[in-house]
């Protein structure tokens, strides 16, 4: 021990969470550029509201269907294939909506990249678990989880630029490509911590001392069964989690899929002004992460107390989530911005849970409690996309859409207080 502490540790998880924090990025890019190309893809194939909420919702059907096989393919293959040939499939499908000639064709490629998808999420909770230790896992979770929205604000002008330049076409078989070769990437640079020739016995020493589950990736696969799936969502802290990360991932879903077409015709606002207009709320959501993850680390090292440091910022940034629905009562389009901006700088705050998950999952279910995870928390893509549609289809206002999102942001701010309880890690048989 005395040798090891001499030993100045490494620092590859850095390195490692370079590599997520990439991969989650594209992950996000690829299901958000449907709700980019959605203006003029509605015109061109003569989508209705209503239809294009079911072509958005279709996504999550496959990627929530497939969260927990996702955890069970982790638990059996492990992270560096798991991820890298997830990668590499959603990337080829998000290639072939750019080749879709009609309606059937889209549906058919938006259920096959919510299959390729689903194993992402998993797999970054299996690295939080493998590589960070307990104190710094939020801080962790924060950054890469930060490359999904600061990506996404930084790139959505270059997106609406491709889109008016280049045809939405163009815009799938672009991010596609890049994805391919991020997956190649992936495959060649990641390795769990025990078998990485970049960390040293010091570094694996800092993670173990704080948690870390350095070597749970090389325990033997625990399968499958439908028993275990009860058993965890008995557990009051999985199952209330799961509730409040629906509800809260609800405003996300808004903003990955309706938001330009809110912009572009609730708005009035031209490709330009809706590709600039966009950066905002992304920029604040990315705020809302780090500042969410900065928030509770520190929380956990002075208070000693998990409950604070992991719940209190999830229940603020849903309550902020509801402002949401304030965006109805003002005419303003500036102040519009600034009120989705507080909306989206508060889901980022819950974008958390993926961090308390991890501290409360079995050791030996941690695949297989991220799929449920996942799955439960992406009911919201199913639901939200279709809600929005048919009330926009049937009253031709986003009035009532907004109402909802507010709503479920409230009710998971209600499941985090009363239904979470103590976060520690479930122990089970």
């Amino acid at each position: 021990m005395t040798g090891i502490a001499q030993i100045r540790p490494t620092k590859a998880r850095l390195g490692v969470l370079g590599l997520i924090s990439v991969a989650t990025l594209l992950n996000y890019m690829d299901r958000a550029v449907m709700g980019v190309a959605a203006p003029s893809l509605t015109q061109e194939l003569k989508i209705s509201p209503e239809l294009m909420g079911v072509l958005f919702s279709a996504f999550s059907w496959t990627y929530a269907a497939a969260q927990i096989p996702g955890g069970i393919v982790l638990d059996r293959l492990g992270t560096r294939i798991t991820y890298a040939g997830s990668l590499i499939l959603w990337s080829f499908f998000t290639l072939l909506h750019g080749l879709a000639g009609n309606v059937a064709m889209l549906f058919g490629f938006r259920l096959a990249l919510g299959i390729s998808e689903a194993p992402c999420y998993p797999c970054n909770s299996r690295i939080l678990s493998s590589w960070f230790p307990q104190q710094e896992r939020a801080r962790a979770n924060a950054v890469y989880a930060v490359g999904q929205y600061a990506g996404l604000a930084f790139f959505s002008p270059i997106l609406f630029w491709v889109v008016g330049s280049l045809g939405w076409r163009a815009l799938f078989i672009i991010a596609g490509g890049a994805g391919l070769a991020f997956g190649l990437l992936m495959y060649a640079r990641y390795r769990d911590p025990q078998h990485s020739d970049r960390v040293n016995a010091a570094e694996l020493e800092h993670i173990r001392a704080g948690g870390g589950l350095a070597d749970a990736a090389s325990s033997a696969p625990v399968a499958f069964s439908w028993s275990n799936v009860r058993k965890l969502m008995s557990q009051r802290q999985i199952l209330g989690a799961s509730i409040g990360q629906f509800c809260g991932n609800s405003t996300l879903v808004f903003f990955l899929t309706w938001f330009p077409t809110y912009l572009a015709t609730e708005r009035g606002m031209d490709w330009l002004k809706s590709g600039t207009f966009a950066v905002l709320p992304y920029i604040a959501a990315s705020v809302g992460v780090l500042l969410g993850g900065y928030v509770s680390d520190m929380l956990v090292r002075r208070t000693g107390s998990a409950n604070i440091g992991r719940k209190l910022p999830i229940v603020v940034g849903l309550l902020l989530a509801s402002t949401i629905v304030a965006a109805n009562f003002v005419e303003s389009n500036t102040l519009v911005i600034a009120i989705m901006s507080v909306a989206f700088f508060g889901q980022g705050m819950v974008n958390l849970g993926w961090t308390l998950i991890s501290d409360v999952a079995p050791r030996q279910y941690i695949g297989l409690t991220g799929g449920v995870f996942n799955l439960c928390a992406n009911l919201a893509g199913i639901v939200t996309p279709i809600v929005v549609g048919v009330i926009v289809g049937q009253t031709g206002s986003f009035y009532g859409a907004l109402g909802f999102i507010g709503l479920l942001a409230l009710i998971g701010a209600a499941s985090y207080i009363f239904i979470v309880g103590d976060v520690k890690r479930v122990e089970m048989d």
